[in-house]
C-alpha cells in the first residue's frame, strides 16, 4: 500500500518548510535513515532522512513550501503505483516560458500582471503553477494587500523573498491584488479543506468553518491570512472577503535617506543578516530594555582551569559563565522567563543559549538542562555547538528551546557592551574580556583576574534590584567553581 511522505516537523515552532532540493533522483529504491531531502525553514537548513524503506516518488518541487505532516511523496513497494488523483500537474507550456532543465524542472515563467494597474515580471513558478516565494513573503505580501506575481524574486532558484516585497512596496512596482469573489475552498484527497496548519489553529481558535473561507490564489489552500481577512470581514458585516487597497500600501517605517556617497557595494538584508535585523530591531521595540555592569573576580576560575588542564583538556572561561548563570538562574527563576498573554510565564527547565559567530552573521545554538551538566560535559556540549554552528551542519533543535542566553566579546578586547535580548528570553548576559586590574589588600597593592559581566534585561518582568541580585549571584558563584 502506497505510504505518504509528508514535510517532517523538525523543531517545536516549525508550521512549515521549503523544498531546497531533493537529494536524490526521484523514483530512486532507498532504505531507511537515507537523505533524500534538503528543507529549508525560517531558522535552519537541514537534510531529511526518510523512514521507511520503498520506491520514492517525489509529489513536490523544489522552492515549493509545504506546512508539517503535507504530503511531498510516496513511499512505494515493488509493483505499486502512487494514486492516480494526487499525481502532480506539470507547468502548462507557455511560448514566454524560460526553461530552466534540471533533475527537479523548476521553470521561470512571464506570467502578465492580473490587474491593469500593474507591470509584467517574471516571477518563478513549479510544475503545477505554484509561485516560488518563501512563508514571510507569502504573509508581507498578503499584509501589504499586493500581488506576488507583478514581484520579481531574488531568492534560490528565482524564489521570491519578503525583502524582494518589502522592496517592491517600497518603490510602488506592485501591483495590489484583486478582490476575488469566495471560490469553494479547495479539498484534499481525504475530503478535509486544503489548509496550512497556522490556518487551522487560528480558524479552531476563533470557531470558524474553514469551508467558509475563500482560499489564497497563490498557494490555493487556505492560509492564516485568509481566516484573518474572513474574519475581518464577518466583523465589518460583509459576505465577501474585503477588497485589497487600491494602491500598495505604504511602509511602515520612515523611508531611509540615501546613501550619502556612491557605495562600493550595497549589502541587502536578506538571509541570516535579515532575520537578525529583524529580531533584534523587533525586540529592541518590544521590551523595556536596560543594561547593568558588574565586575566578577575569576581568580579563582583561572586557578581550576590550570588545575584541569594539567589532567587533559580544559573548559573555556565562557563555559564558566554559563555554568554559573544556569546555577543562577534556578535561584532566580523570574529570570528564566518569558512574556505570555496571560503575563510573566515561569520556565521549569534551564536551557542557556550561546552566541556564537558565523561568517554571515550570528547563530544561539542552546545548551540543553545547562544547570543539571558537570563542567566537562557543559564544555564538550558547547563545543559540539560552536562546531556544528559555524561549519553549517547544526539541526533545527539544537536552536531551538532557549530560555536564557550568553554573548561574549572579550576575545575582541571589549571589556562592557549592551547586548540585545534574544526573544522571548527576557535577559541575556554579556562577557568581557579577562583582565588584571591592581587592587588594594591589606593596604598593599595587588592583581585580580577580573571581567566585567554586562546583563540586559526586560524591565517588564523585573525591576532592577532582582537584576543585580541575579548578577551578583553569578559572581559569588564564579569566586568558587570548585565541585563543579
Amino acid at each position: 500500500m502506497p505510504v505518504e511522505f509528508t514535510m517532517p516537523k523538525l523543531g517545536l515552532t516549525m508550521e512549515e518548510g521549503t523544498i531546497l532540493e531533493w537529494l536524490v533522483p526521484d523514483g530512486t529504491e532507498i532504505t531507511d535513515g537515507t537523505p533524500v531531502l534538503l528543507v529549508e525553514t525560517d531558522k535552519v537548513e537541514t537534510e531529511v532522512n526518510v523512514s521507511g524503506s520503498g520506491r520514492l516518488v517525489q509529489t513536490g518541487a523544489v522552492g515549493d513550501t509545504f506546512a508539517c505532516g503535507e504530503r511531498i511523496g510516496w513511499l512505494l513497494a515493488p509493483g505499486e503505483d502512487p494514486p492516480a488523483a494526487t499525481a502532480p500537474t506539470p507547468a502548462a507550456p507557455s511560448s514566454t516560458a524560460t526553461a530552466a532543465t534540471n533533475r527537479d524542472q523548476t521553470a521561470s515563467v512571464t506570467i502578465p500582471a492580473p490587474s491593469p494597474g500593474g507591470s509584467a515580471t517574471e516571477a518563478a513558478v513549479a510544475p503545477g503553477g505554484r509561485l516560488l516565494a518563501s512563508p514571510n513573503a507569502k504573509r508581507v505580501a498578503a499584509a501589504a494587500g499586493v500581488d506576488l506575481r507583478t514581484i520579481r524574486g531574488t531568492g534560490p532558484g528565482g524564489r521570491i523573498v519578503s525583502e524582494d516585497v518589502e522592496e517592491a512596496v517600497a518603490r510602488g512596482t506592485a501591483a495590489p491584488r484583486a478582490a476575488a469573489p469566495l471560490a469553494p475552498a479547495p479539498r484534499r484527497p481525504d475530503g478535509s479543506v486544503a489548509a496550512s496548519v497556522a490556518a487551522r489553529n487560528l480558524a479552531d481558535l476563533l470557531g470558524i468553518d474553514l469551508a467558509t473561507v475563500a482560499p489564497d490564489p497563490v498557494e490555493r489552500r487556505v492560509t492564516r491570512d485568509a481566516v484573518a481577512l474572513h474574519v475581518r470581514a464577518l466583523l465589518g458585516g460583509a459576505a465577501q472577503p474585503t477588497p485589497a487597497p487600491a494602491a500598495p500600501a505604504a511602509p511602515a517605517t520612515e523611508p531611509l535617506a540615501p546613501a550619502s556617497q556612491p557605495p562600493t557595494r550595497v549589502v541587502p538584508f536578506k538571509g541570516m543578516r535579515g532575520t537578525i535585523a529583524k529580531r533584534m530591531h523587533g525586540a529592541l521595540q518590544g521590551m523595556a530594555q536596560l543594561t547593568l555592569f558588574m565586575d566578577a573576580d575569576l581568580d579563582a576560575v583561572v586557578a581550576d582551569r590550570a588545575r584541569r588542564a594539567a589532567d587533559g583538556p580544559a573548559p573555556g572561561y565562557t563555559d564558566y559563565i554559563i555554568a554559573a548563570a544556569a546555577k543562577a538562574l534556578g535561584e532566580h527563576p523570574v529570570v528564566n522567563s518569558q512574556v505570555v498573554e496571560e503575563g510573566i510565564a515561569l520556565l521549569p527547565d534551564i536551557h542557556v543559549g550561546m552566541a556564537v559567530a558565523v561568517d554571515d552573521g550570528l547563530m544561539v545554538p542552546v545548551v540543553r538542562h545547562t544547570d543539571r551538566l558537570d563542567l566537562a560535559t557543559l564544555s564538550t556540549e558547547t563545543t559540539r555547538l560552536a562546531e556544528a554552528a559555524r561549519t553549517k551542519s547544526i539541526g533545527l533543535d539544537d536552536l531551538e528551546g532557549g530560555t536564557f542566553s550568553v554573548t561574549a566579546l572579550g576575545m575582541f578586547g571589549v571589556d562592557g557592551f549592551t547586548p540585545v535580548i534574544n526573544p522571548p528570553n527576557t535577559a541575556i548576559l554579556g562577557v568581557g574580556r579577562l583582565r588584571d586590574d591592581l587592587v588594594l589588600v591589606d593596604g598593599q597593592v595587588a592583581t585580580r583576574k577580573r571581567l566585567t559581566l554586562s546583563l540586559t534585561w526586560d524591565h517588564r518582568v523585573f525591576d532592577g534590584a532582582p537584576a543585580a541580585e541575579f548578577c551578583r549571584t553569578i559572581v559569588r558563584l564564579l569566586a568558587d567553581p570548585t565541585g563543579w
